[in-house]
């Protein structure tokens, strides 16, 4: 297989990268330049926003194309159209936030969209994945992969939610613990994400698929009391319910990242339908692994994480923390 990848070097490009050289495919990366490539693959550089950008791939043929693009979806609609007699099959890495809010839990993939438009030079993140989406399937038809990924977590990640929760518990002390323990979780580890699109690929899929975990493969319990064995840190967890949480003014998602309480917003990310995707083959590893295998790479890179810059930085400021754990 002959596989091109607009990005490749980050996070879910990367596991996708990796993935594809495990099984022995010829993978070419097409990146600015801001981070390294893969060892093994063939280098492109080269910016789809600038004029001239796309250069480097005016030549060239490939069984598969994968584009994680979030930004404008007038770039995907110019790359697929480019590449739309030259490559097999477009994977477009969209986002289950393409569903209309509020999405009722068990939504499936012909739940009611938001309006997109493939030529949008701007729109806010759901607009631009469906316009991404309709590029991608302009071009390429069924021959069209709309990967809808839920919350995606795992080595790499720089978004830095598990990376937050991981410093946090390291740190130790009393830990305010969003509750319930209980609490079901839905999400997708990048490498599992990575390894059902390449058998997509190989397969000739086509269409929308939600690509996220059964509802329920973890806990916000099973989560971080993982994340307090993988550290190993002294830190104590302090359940706490939702209702005095957010009575503090504290904020589900951004200052206590992964977690939502129940209500419409946790139905839309941790409810969501995905028995098409288990049908045709996902596996989840356990949430142990995905959470010491973070941790590992944290290590590696000496306890910072990477961060996107068009992403603002998550998690709950330690006085603010220490607030709400006085009482």
């Amino acid at each position: 297989m002959r596989l091109l990848i607009l990005g490749g070097t980050e996070f879910v490009g990367r596991a996708i990268a990796d993935e594809a050289l495990g099984r022995g495919w010829e993978v070419a990366v097409f990146h600015r330049g801001r981070h390294p490539a893969p060892p093994g693959v063939t280098d492109l550089i080269g910016d789809r926003t600038a004029p001239g950008g796309r250069a480097a791939l005016a030549r060239g043929t490939w069984d598969a194309v994968v584009d994680t693009w979030a930004g404008a979806p007038r770039a995907v609609r110019e790359t697929a159209r480019l590449l739309a007699g030259r490559a097999g099959h477009y994977v477009y890495v969209s986002s289950r936030s393409v569903y209309a809010a509020p999405a009722p839990a068990g939504l499936a993939e012909d739940g009611p969209l938001v309006d997109g438009a493939p030529g949008d030079g701007d729109a806010d993140y759901a607009r631009a994945k469906r316009g991404g989406e309709l590029a991608a399937a302009e071009s390429f038809a069924d021959r069209a992969l709309l990967v809808r990924a839920g919350l995606i977590l795992g080595p790499g990640e720089n978004i830095g939610r598990l990376p937050w929760w991981l410093r946090r518990i390291a740190r130790g002390g009393p830990v305010l613990a969003p509750g319930p323990r209980g609490l079901a979780l839905q999400y997708i580890d990048a490498r599992d994400l990575a390894a059902w699109a390449a058998d997509a690929v190989e397969a000739g899929r086509g269409g929308a698929y939600n690509l996220v975990s059964p509802p329920g493969h973890t806990t916000m319990g099973g989560l971080l009391a993982a994340c307090v064995r993988a550290t190993g840190g002294p830190a104590e967890l302090r359940w706490s319910d939702p209702e005095a949480i957010l009575a503090a003014g504290i904020e589900p998602w951004t200052a206590l990242p992964i977690w939502l309480p129940p209500g419409e917003l946790y139905d839309t990310l941790h409810r969501g339908d995905v028995a098409k995707a288990l049908a045709t083959g996902l596996r989840c590893r356990p949430v142990a692994e995905t959470v010491a295998d973070t941790w590992a790479w944290l290590e590696g890179l000496g306890g910072v994480p990477p961060q996107r810059p068009d992403r603002p930085v998550v998690g709950l400021a330690p006085d603010v923390e220490a607030a709400f754990l006085r009482g």
